[in-house]
């Protein structure tokens, strides 16, 4: 069921995982893509490697995404409000937690040591995904 919003009033969606380094990038990428003048996206991660996966930007290159335009963030160094809706990336206990009206986790495996294959099929779900969320905000 899709929320109408009222006018003037923006929703924030955040992205987390531990490193945000992979997953959650790729889903902030695909978020941009789909980026909507009311919704304000972030991505974070409770022990920030640094640096993005090489593999990602490269496989998100592939589909119009430039992830180098983007960090590895603390969480720190995002708001600390009620996010209207939190996305964790699938790990566990590991992932940090943040305040959300609406919480999600995609249960995803960590695609760095993957094949390039799967680690595309994890691209790809990570995008129907992020699609359906902007489809319900």
């Amino acid at each position: 069921m899709k929320t109408t919003l009222p006018l003037n009033t923006s929703k924030n969606v955040v992205f987390v995982c531990v490193e945000n380094s992979c997953r959650s990038q790729i889903a902030e990428g695909f978020a941009r893509l789909h980026q909507r003048a009311d919704v304000i996206i972030y991505s974070a991660g409770s022990k920030p490697s640094g640096v993005i996966n090489p593999r990602a930007i490269q496989f998100m290159q592939e589909v119009g995404s430039d992830l180098t335009r983007q960090g590895s963030k603390s969480l720190d160094e995002i708001p600390d409000i009620v996010y209207d809706a939190v996305i964790t990336m699938g790990c566990g206990d590991a992932c940090p937690f943040l305040r959300g009206k609406f919480r999600e986790d995609w249960g995803l495996a960590d695609p760095k040591h993957l094949s390039d294959d799967e680690f595309r099929a994890i691209r790809d779900t990570i995008q129907t995904r992020v699609a359906a969320l902007f489809q319900q905000i």
